[in-house]
């Protein structure tokens, strides 16, 4: 547990959750922390909803709480709105699988008094830096992400011909080619995200280390890859006449030309999350993959 009280609250929300949904979760979340002596305020496109509310800069103005209402993908949207500010980031489930959130929408009021009564956890989660790098050298485009790095197909559905190499760029050494759908680079936090689905592991968030996943390669003999967080892997294309695409955490990307690496490495910052205290990464996979079955009495 922690000391650190938290004073200045910002809170992000997904509107696709529905307005009364995010009203409610709003109203309970002012209510606590009116209780607690602590400011709230809000992103732009939810003012509407609670009326009086200040709206937040989150890159500027001084916070020491965000909030997230939504599922894994607002999180994620917050996490990237404060990178590198060492802003720890509270999620509430309005969604649906929530591997990210801590809290679900019933216990609102009851986690928010834990953590503004400092009852609760901080769990730096490792992050990953993509690049897309010219022939020569030069970075045209970076990313900074929490879950993971999609290299995939720009136009419709293909087939892919892919190269991967591990080590720094003047000392490479090549994993192997393969056909498919793209590749996966995720940190252990994206391990129970789009990685899981196209058959990675499930990989605890203290371990250091990135994921390689091939998305449905035309080869059994291709596996998913755990590397060491010191590594870098470099992607490339073997066939020059298609443009791949780059996407980060699902919500930001752009091209990857003809001739183009995309060099993936560990990041240098951590995304601080809270946990409460009952929350631990195992009770998560309990509940949301439903590994908590038990035998039948007389079984």
């Amino acid at each position: 547990m922690t000391s650190q009280r938290f004073r200045r609250i910002a809170i992000i929300g997904r509107e696709g959750s529905g307005r009364k949904r995010i009203r409610a979760a709003l109203d309970e979340i002012t209510a606590v922390a009116r209780d607690f002596d602590a400011s709230v305020a809000v992103e732009p496109g939810l003012t509407a909803l609670v009326p009086g509310v200040a709206s937040v800069d989150l890159k500027r103005d001084d916070i020491d709480l965000l909030v997230s209402l939504g599922g894994d993908g607002t999180l994620l949207r917050a996490a990237r709105s404060v990178f590198g500010r060492d802003i720890p980031v509270l999620g509430i489930n309005l969604g649906s699988m929530g591997f990210l959130t801590s809290v679900s929408e019933e216990g609102i009021e009851t986690g928010l008094r834990q953590v503004l009564g400092g009852r609760y956890a901080i769990e730096a989660r490792r992050t990953l830096e993509a690049e897309v790098r010219s022939p020569d050298g030069e970075v045209r485009d970076s990313y900074r992400v929490l879950n993971d790095v999609v290299v995939h197909s720009a136009g419709a559905a293909q087939v892919l011909l892919l190269d991967l190499w591990v080590g720094p760029q003047d000392d490479l050494d090549e994993i192997g080619s393969f056909s498919g759908d793209g590749v996966i680079l995720a940190t252990p936090t994206g391990s129970t995200a789009y990685s899981l689905s196209a058959g990675g592991p499930i990989v605890v968030p203290e371990m250091n280390c990135f994921l390689v996943t091939p998305i449905l390669p035309h080869t059994l003999a291709v596996r998913p890859l755990v590397v060491p967080g010191r590594e870098e892997i470099t992607v490339t294309a073997l066939d020059r006449r298609e443009p791949l695409f780059l996407t980060a955490d699902g919500q930001a990307g752009g091209p990857v030309g003809n001739l183009d690496r995309v060099v993936v490495r560990m990041g240098t910052v951590r995304i601080p999350l809270v946990r409460l205290p009952e929350h631990s990464f195992f009770a998560t996979l309990r509940q949301k993959l439903n590994w908590a079955a038990r035998p039948l009495d007389g079984g």
